[in-house]
């Protein structure tokens, strides 16, 4: 590879990234750029280029830190350097890998010498070298949680912190975020979104014209990266300076009454949660006209802020997909455009209707009008329309209604339409049986790199997290004759001893569902997706992989992969049609099948299976008895399973439970499901059924205990 970068001027396209890191550049103080696309699409080489155009800093001489001579980190772990040099250098990229433990990101401490000679020996990490530069973190979705909260902790604090066995050192770490993912392979949590600044959506163009462009420099580059780079060399040298020239400018700029208005309106109109995007937003439109050479942010400004800083943030429920309505966009910023309003406001109910004084009778303050943002009035009453009834929906899957619709006599001979999910609900936790070894994360009990500690042990190969007390332990009864005279420990290396620690890890949550004939009913079906996309969305936020296999008709198909993706796994779960047999074997055997090849693939990863399905197996001669013998050859395994008996009527078989028996597994209904169903009521009727005086009671004694 060579040296030489790919030059930030020769990027074709991509004018939403270029301008959100330029913003960034211009302002660190944005919060960094998380790039979302396809794989492919030059995000990296984008992210890297942009180094190239940051300008020197000057760094004191022998500081590991980049300590800034004009202004030096009081607590700097090399300081202080009142009396020291300084030198120019270019700002550093810094580049974190997918598998990057945490002590190499913040640091680590020679404890070794720490606990003999009482030194604080400590060894920067990469967030001390990415000070004052660029930390690019790639396939930031992949990261485990907890180091990115350490990652964006430290880029919102502008500081690092280490606090390992009462050794503390602490140091200045302010650099630009960028973070890049493919959405294909995991989104990141609700709340590790909000905390970047900006987000873009990239894809590759499909204009052949734009993609033989690309081709055509990229090849010129690969054959001679400096006579490519020197072509851009005049482009390049422009745009730098123009960044050094808006980053001068930036503290000229004022913020005026009617842009801040404005973005906080756009902030409220869009329900976003806290007060986070406002902040955003601000500093993003006051970099955008610094960066067009202006004193004063103009409602475009504030316009081109809101479609950078809010998308992400729009995000009701991990399965929303990232977007922005350009036209309740358009509407906040000219409802809030005037410095001072026309007339007086009113909160007070008028004959003429609310501040917008629009037509009709629904233009209340309240923004149920044409132009408030409400939803829409039902042009027929409400009554659903000819295309929602079943013998008008096609089969091919997109004609799909968008809510529940009661049952129709479907025939379970026949594919069914798909219908939607009903409201997803918190579940009941199911966990694997015993203690793992797997990725860290929030389901079965597992030996992790966090959580509590539980016991000591030897070290196995680098010593990770020191057990202070158990090396004190293991080194005392010698220390007479190890000649120790001074204060210090005289430890070898046989003394050390570490840390065991229980947390939990994530699964493979393996769904195996049922979509035959006999699931087909209406509502039995809106039913059963509600549960397994509750099932998914517990997935998500317990941070397990999933894979889902369907069954009907004469076999079964693995509908998703083993992925971190859940939110496939509801894409595919929506467009999931019904109707045929029932292969239950097929579904067990191909179940088997996809767990075999997961665990060679990553052994320390558990699978939890979990069967949807009423139990019923009809699908060739003896199904029933294969379906059974299939369950078998998982409870030889010790696979932790789960079968969702999704039977109902006021007959039922018990052939589900009958399966969760073979499985060695629990039988759940989807009443039962509810993590809080029985448990909620309970304390409903105590709580309705006391009388007062009672309750008075009770509170009053509880008011002297405490």
């Amino acid at each position: 590879m060579s040296d030489v970068r790919y030059p930030f001027t020769a990027i074709v396209g991509m004018a939403d990234l270029r301008l959100g890191l330029l913003l960034n550049a211009v302002s660190p103080a944005v919060g960094g750029v998380l790039v979302r696309g396809e794989k492919g699409t030059a995000k990296s080489t984008m992210v890297r280029a942009l180094a190239g155009l940051l300008p020197s800093i000057a760094a004191v001489t022998g500081c590991r830190f980049a300590c800034d001579p004009s202004a030096p980190d009081p607590q700097c772990p090399d300081g202080p350097h009142a009396d020291a040099g300084s030198h120019e250098r270019l700002a550093q990229l810094v580049e974190l890998p997918v598998g990057v433990a945490e002590d190499r990101i913040v640091g680590s401490l020679d404890l070794e010498r720490a606990l003999a000679e009482g030194v604080k020996a400590y060894e920067p990490g990469l967030l001390a070298k990415a000070h004052r530069g660029v930390l690019y973190i790639d396939e930031v979705n992949l990261l485990q949680d907890h180091v990115v909260d350490l990652l964006l902790d430290a880029a919102a604090m502008g500081r690092s912190y280490v606090e390992r066995e009462g050794v503390s050192v602490r140091h200045a770490a302010r650099f630009l975020l960028v973070g890049t993912m493919n959405p294909e392979e995991g989104e990141l949590r609700p709340q590790l979104l909000d905390r970047f600044g900006l987000t873009v959506e990239i894809a590759a163009t499909r204009d052949p014209a734009e993609r033989a462009d690309v081709v055509r420099r990229r090849l010129a580059y690969d054959a001679d990266p400096a006579g490519f780079a020197a072509r851009f060399a005049e482009e390049e040298t422009a745009l730098a300076e123009r960044i050094t020239a808006a980053r001068e400018l930036l503290p000229e700029v004022a913020l005026t009454d009617v842009a801040l208005r404005q973005i906080t309106a756009v902030c409220a109109a869009f329900e976003v949660d806290g007060l986070r995007a406002d902040i955003v937003m601000a500093r993003t439109a006051v970099a955008l006209a610094a960066w067009d050479g202006r004193t004063e942010v103009l409602e475009e400004d504030v316009r081109q802020a809101a479609r950078l800083a809010l998308p992400h943030r729009r995000r009701r429920n991990p399965f929303d997909a990232p977007g922005l309505d350009e036209e309740q966009l358009d509407r906040t910023l000219e409802e809030h455009s005037q410095a001072d309003d026309p007339e007086p406001e009113d909160d007070g109910p008028g004959p003429d209707g609310g501040p917008d004084d629009g037509p009709g009778p629904e233009g209340g303050p309240d923004g149920g009008g044409p132009d408030g943002g409400g939803a829409p009035e039902p042009s027929d009453g409400g009554a659903p329309e000819a295309s929602d009834a079943p013998e008008a929906s096609s089969t091919d899957g997109d004609d799909r209604p968008q809510q529940p619709v009661p049952a129709q006599h479907p025939s379970p001979a026949r594919e069914s339409t798909p219908v939607a999910a009903g409201d997803p609900y918190r579940t009941k936790l199911f966990t694997v049986r015993g203690t793992g070894h797997g990725a860290q994360g929030r389901r079965s009990p597992a030996e992790t790199t966090g959580g509590h500690t539980v016991r000591a042990r030897r070290p196995q190969g680098a010593l990770g997290r020191l057990h202070l007390t158990a090396t004190l332990q293991a080194a005392a009864p010698h220390q007479v004759a190890r000649g120790r005279s001074g204060r210090a420990l005289v430890l070898k290396k046989d003394d050390f001893r570490e840390q065991v620690r229980q947390g939990r890890e994530s699964n493979l949550v393996l769904f195996v569902v049922d979509a035959s004939g006999s699931m087909a009913a209406r509502q039995r079906m809106t039913a059963v997706k509600g549960a397994v996309l509750s099932l998914l969305m517990d997935a998500y936020q317990r941070r397990d992989k999933i894979g889902m296999i369907t069954f009907r008709g004469a076999g079964a198909e693995l509908a998703l992969p083993p992925t971190s993706s859940v939110e496939v796994g509801a894409a595919r779960l929506e467009t999931l049609p019904t109707g045929g047999r029932t292969p239950l074997a097929e579904g067990l055997l191909r179940a088997h099948e996809v767990l075999r090849v997961e665990r060679l693939r990553d052994p320390n990863r558990r699978p939890l299976l979990v069967v949807v399905t009423d139990g019923r197996a009809t699908g060739g001669r003896d199904a029933l008895a294969r379906s059974h013998r299939a369950a078998a050859l998982f409870a030889a395994q010790g696979t932790a399973s789960v079968v969702l008996d999704c039977e109902s009527g006021p007959v039922r078989l018990g052939l589900a439970r009958t399966l969760a028996g073979q499985l060695g597994g629990t039988a759940v209904s989807l009443d039962e499901l509810r993590a809080e169903g029985v448990a909620s009521l309970v304390r409903e009727n105590r709580g309705d059924n006391r009388p007062a005086a009672v309750r008075a009671t009770r509170a009053t004694t509880l008011r002297k205990a405490a």
